[in-house]
């Protein structure tokens, strides 16, 4: 069993935020996933205040050794998901982790203090790669908004308060810092780094013109980024980028990340983490003994 955050974790593979839909997919294969559930914790989509209806299309473009997604966050708002998708997730035979988003310190502190009250919830997630309405400053990418935002949330909940940190920054190690300083439980990155296919006519393919960048060709950026914040860092880090194996997933894990999260894989192969999480247990195993 994995500690993470006073969490008890079957293994280290977590999902990351958007990429495994778990209604749909108990819709698509029925009580069988709930037997052979992916991930040791599920985080959900980004939750945020009001519903949003997300970019228009397209939304995806495949890339070379990746993916980019303009999918802009489509969600029923945080009434809708208490309400309709929390007790479904509630089913699960895992942690569910609420990610969740705002564009001011007061919206985000508004979704973790309802996060707060709901039993079905473990942890929060969160999602701080939103400019401040109120400040116009990146909210993940200044240390200092960043440390001032989370430090106005952490009073709304005494659950695990994880924050995602975004790639699309200078010093992504001080940011972490500042999230640790205000009083994070924990950190996860790296999310997608901004990108922008062209259509034949030059002009952005993508209906929201940019998205985020994923899959194996950030997974070096990930490494690099995890062993920066793990050398800043007390708290536990959820690694993420690129994983597709049990070998990319130790490779985070040496980083200095606590647990893995898959996410692009998900797409091609809806039991990934789960194959992930046995490739590394038969590492493990074999590392343990000399004559494997």
């Amino acid at each position: 069993m994995i500690d993470f955050c006073g969490l008890s974790l079957e293994h280290e593979v977590i999902n990351g935020s958007g990429t495994f839909d778990a209604i749909a997919a108990r819709r698509a294969f029925g009580d069988v996933l709930l037997e052979q559930f992916p991930f040791s914790a599920f985080v959900s989509k980004t939750i945020t205040l009001k519903p949003r209806a997300g970019n228009p299309p397209p939304r995806l473009w495949e890339t070379a050794s990746g993916m980019v997604n303009s999918i802009g966050l489509p969600n029923k708002g945080l009434a809708g998901y208490l309400e309709s998708d929390l007790p479904q997730l509630a089913e699960l035979p895992v942690p569910v982790i609420t990610n969740v988003m705002g564009s001011t310190a007061a919206e985000l502190a508004e979704l973790v203090a309802a996060c707060d009250l709901r039993p079905e919830i473990a942890a929060v997630e969160l999602n701080v790669s939103c400019p401040n309405v109120a400040t116009g400053l990146d909210i993940g990418a200044v240390p200092a908004e960043l440390e001032r935002v989370v430090a106005h949330v952490r009073p709304a909940t005494a659950k695990p308060l994880i924050v995602k940190l975004t790639p699309n920054t200078a010093d992504v190690a001080a940011c972490a810092e500042a999230a640790e300083s205000a009083g994070a439980d924990a950190v996860s990155l790296i999310n997608t780094l901004r990108a922008m296919p062209l259509a034949a006519d030059g002009e952005p393919w993508l209906g929201g013109r940019t998205g985020g960048l994923s899959g194996p060709a950030i997974r070096s950026v990930a490494l690099a980024q995890v062993a920066a914040v793990s050398a800043r860092v007390s708290v536990p880090i959820v690694g993420m980028g690129g994983v597709q194996t049990g070998a990319h997933a130790r490779d985070l894990l040496r980083a200095g990340a606590t647990l893995v999260a898959v996410g692009t894989e998900s797409f091609r192969d809806p039991a990934a983490g789960s194959r992930i999480a046995r490739e590394l247990r038969e590492k493990a195993a074999n590392s343990a003994n000399p004559f494997a």
